[in-house]
């Protein structure tokens, strides 16, 4: 093939070989198509839901800005979707940042300054903010006020700086990390709970409408039983076998298509992935039940020790295959007979660990 041939777009004058690097993915796009827009539409969370409303509600009778809002809980549980409801409930703008792009007061004094009245600053993973940053913090939400400091040493000046008021809305996935001075400045606290099966249906059936796939009730069960309680999973599932049924079937998702999708996938019936099953297979074939120290099971599944702690314990004991012992980690009677494997005499589970 002769590459002189392709010229560039006429049009654009941009090379059509070239793909556009700041183009979005099709999943992000997906992604913000699902979240719903108002409290009405969100599925779950109920107390949750019926607590904001009032707290939402009250401000605007009183042309007022809500109070500060934390949310915490497991990762998608919906609390960046709930923030967006809340600027949206508030018919106010909304500013999105993370907790570990401010690493120094200035970074946030920029931040609050360029707010506008009414403004709603979602801070996602507040509890990774630098310390400077949250003691700025406290004086902004408390008093709508920062001290920015000029110069340096002896000859330092604090200059005081009036902001707008504005809604903080905070998310952590591990409130303990919150210092208390922080955590007490928030108006309304929520705990975002994982999602029961049935409620998981109910987001698969709405995404299901919104991308447009034919799914019977069946078949959303089976992607909801394998979803770990997570709306974020769920959809993200949903997806997959949507691809599956387009290639492999009629594009109509059953609970046929669905086992078999999510089984290429390698997500099995409890929803235990790749990564799960081989901490599983590790502890119980290597170390036979355990206990094992973290840091030697990570070197065994090939994983960095923050992935196998924050991305498949939490899950695993959740569940009741994996326990946390002083001693390390052990396996329970569960992981034995998930993993159809007999658990050799004098297993933690035998050694009366764990109740029979």
């Amino acid at each position: 093939m002769n590459w002189d041939d392709e010229t560039p777009d006429s049009a654009t004058g941009a090379d059509p070989r070239l793909v556009d690097a700041g183009a979005d993915t099709e999943d992000t796009a997906v992604e913000a198509a699902l979240r719903p827009k108002d409290l009405d539409e969100f599925i779950g969370q109920e107390k949750v839901r019926e607590q904001l409303d009032l707290v939402l509600k009250a401000a605007r009778a009183r042309g007022a800005t809500a109070d500060h809002v934390l949310l915490s809980g497991a990762p998608g549980l919906g609390k960046t979707t709930l923030s967006m409801i809340i600027a949206a409930e508030m018919a106010a703008p909304i500013r999105i940042t993370s907790g570990p792009a401010i690493q120094h007061a200035g970074d946030l004094a920029a931040i609050l300054s360029s707010l506008q009245e009414g403004e709603v600053l979602f801070l996602d993973e507040i509890h990774r903010m630098s310390r400077p940053a949250e003691e700025m913090l406290y004086m902004a939400m408390e008093d709508f006020r920062v001290d920015v400091i000029v110069g340096k040493g002896p000859g330092a000046t604090a200059i005081p700086l009036d902001l707008p008021p504005f809604t903080l809305v905070g998310a952590t996935t591990r409130a303990g990390l919150l210092p208390p001075p922080l955590r007490d400045r928030f108006g309304f606290t929520a705990h975002m709970e994982f999602y029961a099966p049935a409620e998981l249906e109910r987001v698969i059936h709405r995404s299901a409408r919104l991308l447009d796939v034919a799914i019977d009730a069946a078949g959303a069960a089976e992607i909801a039983g394998r979803s770990r309680g997570t709306p974020r999973i769920a959809n993200r599932l949903l997806r997959r076998v949507r691809d599956y049924a387009q290639v492999k079937a009629d594009g109509h998702i059953t609970v046929e298509i669905a086992s078999a999708a999510l089984g290429v996938y390698e997500v099995d019936a409890r929803g235990l992935d790749r990564l799960d099953r081989a901490v599983l297979e590790a502890l119980l074939k290597l170390f036979s039940g355990g206990p094992v120290g973290l840091s030697t099971l990570s070197v065994a599944v090939g994983e960095e020790r923050e992935t196998v702690e924050e991305v498949a314990e939490p899950f695993l004991v959740r569940e009741g295959f994996l326990a946390r012992t002083p001693r390390g980690r052990v396996a329970t009677p569960a992981a034995w007979a998930h993993l159809g494997l007999a658990p050799p005499q004098g297993a933690p589970g035998q050694a009366g660990l764990f109740p029979a």
